[in-house]
């Protein structure tokens, strides 16, 4: 990844406590998961934002009733004797 030198003006003591919080062993460092987290929180909140606008179609709802088959290969465990009825 190219990086390169920057000037930035910071909160000293917000940027030592964001440095504690992320055990960064560097201010770059902590900088750099800084952004990295907001890019990712961004891009989460756009694609929400996005699919909050459009509501799904019926066949993507219909998706949701489609039958599940289950084969964990355990017919023969008595799940019940192991972890009893739940109610």
């Amino acid at each position: 990844m190219a990086r390169e030198k920057a000037t930035v003006t910071l909160d000293r003591k917000k940027a030592a406590t964001a440095k504690a919080l992320v055990h960064a062993k560097s201010l770059s460092e902590t900088i750099e998961i800084a952004l990295d987290r907001l890019i990712h929180v961004e891009q989460l909140r756009r694609d929400v934002a996005a699919y909050a606008r459009r509501p799904p179609t019926d066949e993507e709802l219909g998706i949701a009733d489609l039958p599940v088959q289950l084969d964990l290969g355990d017919e023969d465990v008595d799940y019940d004797a192991i972890y009893g009825k739940r109610r």
